[in-house]
């Protein structure tokens, strides 16, 4: 997955430094485990005038969604995960205070139901898709990773409808999300709750195999999938 679009028209800040650029170098530096470099280019960004939501859109999640790949090809292992996942956060720490609500005036959002399905304990994507959840307003409730089945189902019968969001890493663990659309259905509810899945080893097929409403590539797709939900009156 390439960093650097060549030969399109590159937006330029305010300040006249260009956008692709300050993002390709978050993403990069979340790639390259560089805590300090993620910190920096997350400072630039706001400072060229960048929002916060962009930047980790389209900056930091770009970023692990190439070490997502190099976890899946080999290239990269659970140590190697876990301090490009410190340079995302040190990042989000600068840009969190400028997030934007996105949902102000808009009445009461959507409840999402967000967790990782049992058996994974992988949550750094699951944690990205959150917090642009919360940018965007939503009434997001976290059940966390390694989640049982039950739990899922559990919460949606208290919330009453809405939105759950499931993720794994692992191919091991993707019947758990089966056996949550199933258990909606025999407990009357799977109407209430349009049901969205994603992670690496996920694929639209999978998710129309399995009875969900939609697969969420990306953050940004996820918050893509829960605003059109939300204006169909799901």
């Amino acid at each position: 997955m390439e960093l650097e679009s060549g030969g399109q028209n590159h937006e330029h800040t305010p300040d006249g430094q260009d956008r692709e650029q300050i993002l390709s170098a978050l993403a990069a530096s979340v790639d390259a485990m560089d805590e300090e470099g993620a910190v920096r280019q997350a400072r630039a960004a706001i400072e060229a005038g960048i929002e916060a939501y962009e930047a980790i859109t389209q900056g930091l999640s770009r970023g692990m969604a190439i070490v997502s790949q190099k976890y899946e090809t080999g290239e990269y292992f659970v140590p190697e995960i876990l301090l490009c996942a410190d340079a995302m956060y040190a990042a989000i720490d600068v840009l969190r205070p400028h997030l934007k609500p996105r949902g102000e005036g808009q009445g009461e959002r959507t409840s999402i139901i967000i967790g990782v399905i049992q058996g994974d304990i992988h949550d750094i994507g699951k944690n990205i898709v959150k917090l642009m959840l919360d940018a965007a307003g939503y009434d997001v409730h976290d059940l966390g990773r390694d989640v049982p089945v039950e739990a899922f189902v559990d919460k949606a019968r208290e919330l009453g409808g809405g939105i759950i969001a499931m993720s794994t890493l692992m191919s091991t663990t993707m019947p758990g999300m089966a056996r949550v659309v199933e258990l909606l259905k025999r407990q009357g509810i799977r109407q209430q709750w349009k049901v969205m899945v994603g992670g690496g080893p996920i694929s639209p097929g999978f998710a129309s195999s399995i009875g969900a409403d939609a697969y969420g590539r990306n953050a940004m797709d996820a918050v893509r999938l829960a605003d059109e939900w939300e204006r169909a009156g799901a």
